[in-house]
């Protein structure tokens, strides 16, 4: 499995921890061992001329998901097929924010919203509220089970 972890955004963040996670939670929806993920860290800025660009909305956000093959989550016995899953955008940053607000570090968000944005990248939504639950359930569990483990 192929994770580019980048970090551009300026500020020190654990990108090893981050590939780390991205690894589990693509192993843990059974995509294919040659699927290519990308993870980019950005600063406001930058996230923000995307927001503006990609999504049409002013300023900054936490994260931002390009697919690229349309790839979805496979089973044990199938999983989905190789291909470019497509890139995740981190703003740590925002996330430094969003974190002081829920009570708990920079770090733990950033890897909440890795784990988010691949669950975007493999057609996971949140516009209604069973998809909110299903996806958020979905996001917590790859989270707690990542961090169990590394503990």
């Amino acid at each position: 499995m192929s994770v580019e972890v980048l970090n551009e955004s300026g500020r020190d963040v654990d990108e090893a921890e981050v590939g780390a996670l991205a690894r589990y939670v693509l192993d843990e929806m059974h995509v294919h061992p040659q699927a290519d993920l990308s993870v980019l860290l950005v600063d406001t800025d930058t996230m923000s001329r995307l927001h503006e660009q990609w999504m049409d909305e002013p300023g900054p956000t936490d994260v931002l998901s390009f697919p690229m093959d349309e790839l979805r989550p496979g089973t044990e016995a199938e999983p989905a097929p190789a291909g470019l899953l497509g890139d995740v955008v981190l703003c740590p940053d925002v996330a430094a924010r969003q974190a002081a607000e829920a009570g708990h570090s920079t770090a733990e968000e950033l890897l909440l919203l890795t784990a988010h944005g691949i669950l975007h990248l493999l057609g996971f939504d949140h516009a209604e509220p069973e998809e909110e639950k299903e996806m958020f359930a979905l996001q917590r569990r790859l989270l707690l089970t990542f961090l169990s483990g590394r503990r």
